[in-house]
């Protein structure tokens, strides 16, 4: 009984989380719809792009050759997430150590794991929704080329991808609670990531060694797995593959993650600085 009260006392703060910043961003309508527009203006500048690029370039999926905005989209898609993990959670810590709330959430009787997650949970609902919206949208009226078989597999795979850039999410987190403005370091880690993860641009174009490295970048991974299931028709047989190696790299960063929020706090606590900014 105290075990199901505790859940659904927990279930209760997250929503309450998500309920807030729905307000919030709500209140900035103006900022809330340009996000939305600014997202469709990036397929538009990718489609005129795509025509200065010539198509034998792009790798083949499953035999056939894709349209540049078709291998784009995909990288669109998932960089979302990359942003939902390595921006939003660390900017919704930063975001309440500016407003002044951050001291007073951590001295709740709210487990820290809840704290993080509820500063994230409106953008772990609206980043998969604004993608879904994006790639139905680009679907109906660009040429794609995005298969529906390869939809769930694709599915299953962010499954285990989340979680990968959760883990990314919360050491940045760590790294905000301990440095404060830690917003170059960051970008710096995202840019790099970005450009070894094939989002924009085949991995072939890479130098040798930055290929070497690419291959052991899960968003890569995750990046060409997508592909090959949404516009090559792999299927399953794309994905299935890959879910044992995002499971181990999701294990590693979410482990190493925990550790260094709860590091983190024991400093700020012992140092009296947990409000400081």
């Amino acid at each position: 009984m105290t075990r199901r009260f505790s859940a659904v006392t927990e279930v209760d703060r997250l929503l309450a989380f998500a309920r807030r910043d729905f307000k919030i961003r709500w209140s900035y309508r103006t900022a809330f719809i340009g996000d939305i527009l600014n997202l469709f203006a990036q397929v538009v500048m990718f489609a005129f792009i795509g025509l200065m690029i010539d198509p034998a370039v792009l790798p083949e999926y499953g035999g056939q050759e894709p349209s540049y905005l078709g291998f784009a989209a995909i990288g669109i898609a998932l960089g979302a997430f990359i942003q939902l993990g390595m921006g939003r959670v660390s900017t919704a810590i930063r975001t309440e150590q500016l407003m002044g709330t951050l001291e007073p959430l951590f001295m709740t009787p709210t487990r820290s794991t809840s704290l993080q997650v509820g500063m994230a949970i409106y953008d772990f609902i609206y980043v998969p929704l604004r993608t879904a919206l994006l790639l139905a949208a680009m679907v109906a009226f660009l040429d794609v080329g995005v298969l529906a078989s390869g939809i769930l597999p694709t599915m299953l795979l962010i499954v285990f991808f989340v979680p990968f850039v959760w883990g990314l999410g919360t050491l940045a987190a760590a790294a905000i609670l301990t440095f404060k403005r830690g917003g170059a370091g960051l970008g710096l880690a995202a840019l790099l990531l970005n450009i070894t993860s094939g989002a924009y641009f085949p991995l072939d174009l890479l130098p040798d060694w930055m290929q070497t490295i690419a291959n052991l970048n899960p968003i890569a991974v995750a990046m060409e797995a997508s592909r090959e299931a949404l516009l090559g028709g792999e299927g399953w047989g794309a994905v299935v593959p890959h879910l044992a190696f995002l499971f181990v790299a999701a294990m590693i960063t979410l482990v190493l993650g925990w550790a260094a929020v709860r590091m983190a706090l024991r400093r700020e606590h012992r140092l009296g600085t947990l409000g400081a900014y």
